[in-house]
């Protein structure tokens, strides 16, 4: 069967984790040759986020909410936002009405397994059928470029660094930071300065926390200016402990392959704490590690750094989950075939 024609939808809520879930998918797609529109009703952080910015790039054509009058061969509500009321109607009157997938947010929670794959009946005869992301080969994965763990592997940090101002000192850790506001920010900075740290904060909540001046002399810190989905990856790439929140960034660590400390998106109700022990109960950490997550999540007292003789075995542990995780086909690949087995059915 030949090239697909996809019609992505996306909203963006409150954060940038929506977008770039969406254009991750779109240029993954693009790059296995279909043809890919995808509609957002916001496109200021793809500016700076994708290659090509607003223009789209690769294959991606980028439109502005509502979208398109017709759809193509697939149609994918990313995160439940609903396709406008007359694409939908349009979807229904098509000689041969399109694929029409919920893809959901990513989560490690036993739910995912259930849920994935099973079909939604529409009050209009049609179909939508639910694609959860996921870490088990009974999921529909994780997002991932097919030359990542190559590219990953040859990178070298210190030209990386120097490109953007900064040279690490002997023996001095980098920590990166891209985080929620976070009541233990605090603890943290005052662990980190009890060894030699260069501190890389991305823009938003993590410079906005962090005031210099207040940092003692082994605290090193660089702002860093919005970053593309590539030099995101190289930001985690050359840091050795990843400070990362959402979605997005949580999988672009998994790929990294250094310690990270998750912040999962707060819930006043405490929500957020299933999501990060479900996490936890696949990762296998050190119980030092662990207990950094649940702090870092607000849901344990703060337990300080784990020490630094702890810090390969965490690396050991994540690497070994990470190559379990490649092992499994990704997300664009399953998402695909999924697509076509329900065509054929059509």
């Amino acid at each position: 069967m030949g090239a697909l024609r996809w019609d992505i939808f996306g909203r963006v809520v409150d954060n940038y984790g929506d977008a770039g879930v969406c254009w991750r998918l779109a240029a993954q797609l693009a790059a296995r040759g279909d043809a890919v529109r995808l509609v957002l009703d916001d496109h200021a952080a793809l500016a700076w986020m994708a290659p090509g910015g607003t223009r789209g790039n690769g294959g991606v054509e980028l439109l502005h909410w509502p979208g398109p009058a017709l759809p193509g061969d697939v149609v994918v509500e990313a995160f439940g936002c609903d396709p406008p009321d007359a694409f939908v109607a349009a979807m229904r009157a098509a000689a041969r009405p399109p694929v029409w997938i919920n893809l959901e947010y990513l989560s490690a929670e036993d739910y995912v397994e259930r849920s994935h794959g099973l079909p939604s009946p529409q009050r209009d005869g049609q179909t939508k059928w639910f694609f959860y992301p996921g870490f088990t080969p009974r999921t529909g994965g994780l997002l991932r470029e097919d030359a990542v763990a190559a590219e990953r592997s040859a990178f070298e940090r210190a030209p990386w660094l120097a490109a953007q101002g900064a040279t690490p000192r002997p023996g001095e850790r980098v920590v990166s930071l891209f985080c929620y506001a976070n009541a233990a920010l605090p603890a943290l900075l005052r662990d980190l300065a009890a060894a030699p740290t260069l501190l890389l904060l991305t823009p938003g909540a993590a410079q906005a926390q962090v005031d210099d001046a207040a940092l003692p002399p082994a605290t090193r810190t660089l702002r860093l200016p919005w970053l593309d989905q590539r030099g995101y990856d190289r930001l985690l790439w050359s840091a050795d402990l990843n400070f990362v929140r959402g979605e997005d960034s949580l999988v672009r660590a998994v790929w990294a392959g250094a310690p990270f400390v998750w912040q999962a998106y707060p819930q006043h109700d405490g929500a957020h704490r299933a999501k990060v022990e479900a996490l936890l109960a696949r990762l296998a950490l050190p119980a030092a590690a662990a207990a950094l997550m649940r702090a870092w999540n607000g849901l344990a007292p703060w337990p300080g750094l784990p020490p630094a003789a702890l810090w390969p075995r965490w690396q050991a542990a994540l690497r070994d989950w990470r190559a379990t995780l490649l092992a499994q086909d990704d997300l664009a690949t399953q998402l695909r075939r999924f697509v076509l087995g329900k065509r054929m059915r059509t």
